[in-house]
């Protein structure tokens, strides 16, 4: 379980509130693209986990805005992981990813209670668009 906080350049006093976001994948590469994209846009990336148990963890402590979910992980699955959330936060902003053979369990995730998805391989122009409109949404 990695916390912090990335991008913030400005005393908080002079800085536009930035949307405060955690993400949860086992591959480390993923992990990278999302740091990447919080650096570069108005993210404060404050945590990031490698499984379902620490992300849930994660937004218990850290009470994010958003939480990037990967939906195949270890120990516990991002659906288990997002069902536990919403049941927590119900007006929590879960954003699933998988890959594009993993059509049903996108479904599941939808039905669990994530706002939007996104399939991988991603780039982050599509990342971030995705990330903004589930931000933006009314749930």
């Amino acid at each position: 379980m990695i916390k912090g906080e990335i991008g913030r350049t400005m005393t908080e006093s002079k800085q536009k509130q930035k949307l405060r976001m955690v993400v949860a994948d086992d591959a480390p590469f993923i992990r990278e693209i999302v740091r990447s994209l919080a650096l570069k846009n108005d993210i404060d990336l404050v945590g990031e986990a490698v499984d379902g148990i620490e992300i849930v963890a994660l937004v218990e402590e850290l009470k994010p805005d958003l939480v990037l979910m990967d939906i195949i992980m270890p120990r516990k699955n991002g659906i288990e992981a997002t069902k536990e959330i919403m049941q927590r936060f119900p007006k929590m902003k879960v954003v699933a990813f998988s890959t594009a053979d993993q059509e049903t369990m996108v479904i599941r995730a939808l039905d669990a209670g994530c706002c939007n998805y996104i399939i991988k391989p991603f780039d982050g122009p599509a990342l971030l668009a995705v990330i903004r409109k589930s931000f933006k949404s009314g749930k």
